[in-house]
Order: structure tokens, then C-alpha cells, then sequence
């Protein structure tokens, strides 16, 4: 498969063109067109991911968090440039996929996240600039707190960062949306949550869970959005042949 396919195909699968984001998605850094063998998939662009890139001959690395924010132009300076060199001088094409990842049905974080614990995915919720960006599961009968959080610790793989208890002692809707989504509270209260599963705690926000009456769970932005890199990785090698390699890089965040 050569470079410009896969990027079509990719483009057209996520809806990259369709879906307003902060984040520059698609492919972010080409490289000469030749056959792609070899695809790698992380949560961040860093220098220590394109170390490991090149390290296992990635053809073609696709990212959650790539190079460039806010529509505003990046100078190709200091870690910037070492990245963008270390993909150019190794022939490591870099593809970015943000909210359109995080929304897909099928291969999105949270979509996954609900798929891969064995609750029932009842639709999406959650509204960031107009788009539905988290999912959610109801439960009948409902679930204690203390439960859902043992059964999430064994499913992640790790503690919680921390655990807001602000919510009802019987828990029937839960929201998973993955990174940091304490900022979509008010939204997803209206909509009846009494748990948000999410990554990255804020300050800020602490109050206002507890004034809400949400229970919120943090298991830390990274391990939260692994699933939807992997996912889609898994996709490829199974409709392609294309080899795949997930570079799990942990940030404890």
C-alpha cells in the first residue's frame, strides 16, 4: 500500500476533513512515496517516540496528539526540529488523528473503552463545540461506585489517579470520554450522569462535580487514550496485511 492510499483511505474513514478540531489532523509530515510494511501507532508525537519508531522501521506513524495545535504555525526549532528530522532523515511518514479518533464509533477511545469492558454502548453524549465527543452505558440494575471503580482498575491495568465521590450511592449512567473532560460536567448532568470516567484531573473543576453531584474517575489522560490508536492499528493490519506496532510510551498523566 503505498503512502497516498493509506492516507486517503484514513482520511475518508475518520472523516478528517469533516470534523472542526483545535488539532491539524491528517497527515502532518510526508515522506517520498514508496510501499508502506510497517505502520506504528502512539498516543504523542515526542523525540523519544520517533527514537522508537525508527527503531522497529515504521513506514508510517499515526498519533493522537501530533505536532501542531490552534491553527497556529509551529517554528521548526529545538524538540520541534528533532522530531520532524528524526521522521525525514528515516523516511517515517506522520498522520494525526484527534477528535476525529476520539468520536468514531467503532475505533474512537471511548467507543472502545465500552466495547472492550462489555458494556453496552447506548450512543454518544457529551457536547464540545457541537460535536458529541464521549459515550455512555446505563445499567439495570445499578452499580455502587466502589464496584465500578475495581472493575475499571483491573480493566485499565492501573489505580485511578483520584476519585471525586460527589454522585449517588446508586449509579445507573456512566459517561466515558477519554483525556480531559471534566470541562463537559454541566452537559452531561443534564443528561443524567452520575459517573464521568475520564483521564486528566483539573482543579478547577472540583467544586463544581461536587455541586453538581457527579461522581468523576480519573485514570490519567495517556491511559485513557491508548484504545483508539491500538484499535485502528489493529484495523490495518487486518484489512492490509500491514504490519503494526503499538509504541506504548506512559506519561503517568
Amino acid at each position: 500500500m503505498k503512502t497516498k492510499e493509506l492516507v486517503r483511505y484514513l482520511d475518508e474513514l475518520l472523516k478528517t476533513s469533516e470534523i472542526p478540531d483545535d488539532a491539524l489532523n491528517g497527515l502532518q509530515v510526508e515522506h517520498e512515496e514508496r510501499e508502506i510494511q510497517r505502520v506504528g501507532g502512539a498516543v504523542d508525537i515526542s523525540e523519544v517516540a520517533v527514537a522508537e519508531a525508527i527503531a522497529k522501521n515504521i513506514d508510517f506513524l499515526i498519533v493522537h496528539h501530533g505536532l501542531y495545535w490552534f491553527g497556529q504555525p509551529t517554528a521548526i526549532t529545538g524538540p520541534y526540529f528533532r522530531r520532524v528530522r528524526g521522521l525525514i532523515q528515516n523516511g517515517i511518514a506522520l498522520y494525526a488523528s484527534h477528535l476525529p479518533l476520539d468520536l468514531h464509533p467503532e475505533f474512537g477511545n471511548n467507543a472502545v473503552i465500552l466495547r472492550e469492558l462489555g458494556w453496552q454502548d447506548f450512543g454518544s453524549l457529551g457536547n464540545y463545540k457541537g460535536l458529541e465527543i464521549g459515550r455512555y452505558t446505563e445499567f439495570s440494575p445499578s452499580r455502587t461506585l466502589s464496584d465500578l471503580v475495581q472493575e475499571l482498575e483491573s480493566f485499565f491495568g492501573v489505580p485511578p489517579l483520584t476519585v471525586w465521590e460527589f454522585g449517588p450511592s446508586e449509579i445507573r449512567k456512566v459517561a466515558v470520554v477519554s483525556g480531559k473532560a471534566v470541562s463537559l460536567l454541566p452537559d452531561l448532568k443534564q443528561a443524567g450522569v452520575d459517573l464521568l470516567v475520564t483521564g486528566e484531573t483539573s482543579h478547577a473543576h472540583y467544586w463544581l462535580a461536587q455541586e453538581l453531584g457527579v461522581h468523576v474517575v480519573f485514570f490519567g489522560h495517556y491511559v485513557t487514550e491508548r484504545y483508539g490508536v491500538k484499535a485502528l492499528g489493529k484495523h490495518l493490519q487486518e484489512r492490509f496485511g500491514l504490519e503494526f506496532h503499538f509504541l506504548d510510551l506512559p506519561t503517568g498523566l
